[in-house]
């Protein structure tokens, strides 16, 4: 017997959600255990937990952690609320374990919306940006290969997709053409999805049936609006803060966090290479 679900979520309401638009009703929600390496100088590895809610029409594809976030976020006092969290964290010796409340992945990926569209936005140092991707842009090669991942028979599907070689394993028994962050395309439910350097792993690790609203997020930073952009562009520009946060900062603020010298080498290996 299939398991529904086998993570439970410690959530914070979305106080927000009545106020934003409605997009569409889930009937298939799934959680994702992402792990990443971008920094090539830095081998630990970052963690997150995405949230994949599939409707009849669209889906939504974010990260638990930077929802929570911006829920709070949405509240009158919301950086009080974050403050004394990240404060307590220091006290007890939660925050140099990285236990604190903080973004991960701030990118909330809409398929199929508009229709046969992708719609992203995505954050950058104090600004929120939004652009549209084409939609199922992967293209697949299915192979022989089998394996179990969440008591699911799978198969293997591998492609190359802006500047990496991806490895993914699909249920055929779950009929939902989608996957974690961009992934889609496959005719089965993409349960692993993984780059040839294992920099980059999703992972499957609960899915449940379910009617919830799917909405269209609200920024509540910068100027709380997106401001509007391509996908090259916002890499191009995502390199220029990674190369020299501090300079960036500057820029957008006037706020001077001290002597910084930029990189005169690109540390930070991107999801998508595509951009050089």
């Amino acid at each position: 017997m299939k398991r529904s679900i086998i993570i439970l979520l410690l959530v914070l309401p979305l106080f927000s959600a009545f106020s934003q638009k409605e997009l569409d009703k889930t009937f298939l929600k799934c959680q994702y255990n992402y792990i990443w390496q971008n920094d090539t100088l830095d081998y630990k590895k970052k963690e997150d937990l995405l949230i994949l809610q599939i409707g009849k029409n669209m889906s939504k594809c974010y990260s638990h952690y930077s929802n929570q976030i911006d829920s709070l976020d949405s509240l009158t006092d919301g950086y009080k609320i974050i403050g004394k969290m990240i404060d307590n964290a220091m006290k007890n010796g939660d925050f140099m374990k990285g236990n604190y409340p903080h973004k991960r992945m701030k990118a909330y990926i809409y398929k199929n919306y508009p229709q046969g569209k992708v719609t992203v936005t995505d954050g950058l140092s104090l600004q929120d940006h939004i652009y549209e991707d084409d939609l199922n842009s992967q293209e697949w090669q299915i192979r022989d290969s089998t394996k179990t991942v969440l008591e699911y028979s799978c198969q293997m599907a591998v492609c190359e997709f802006r500047g990496r070689q991806w490895t993914a394993w699909f249920a055929s028994e779950i009929p939902v053409s989608d996957g974690p962050w961009k992934f889609s395309g496959l005719p089965g439910l993409i349960m692993e999805v993984y780059d040839r350097g294992w920099q980059y792993h999703f992972t499957i690790v609960g899915l449940e049936k379910t009617e919830e609203p799917i909405i269209f997020s609200n920024t509540y930073v910068g100027s709380k609006k997106f401001e509007k952009t391509n996908r090259l562009d916002f890499l191009k520009a995502k390199k220029k803060y990674l190369m020299d946060m501090s300079g960036f900062i500057e820029l957008e603020t006037g706020i001077d966090l001290g002597s910084n010298t930029p990189q005169k080498v690109m540390r930070y290996d991107l999801l998508e290479r595509d951009y050089k």
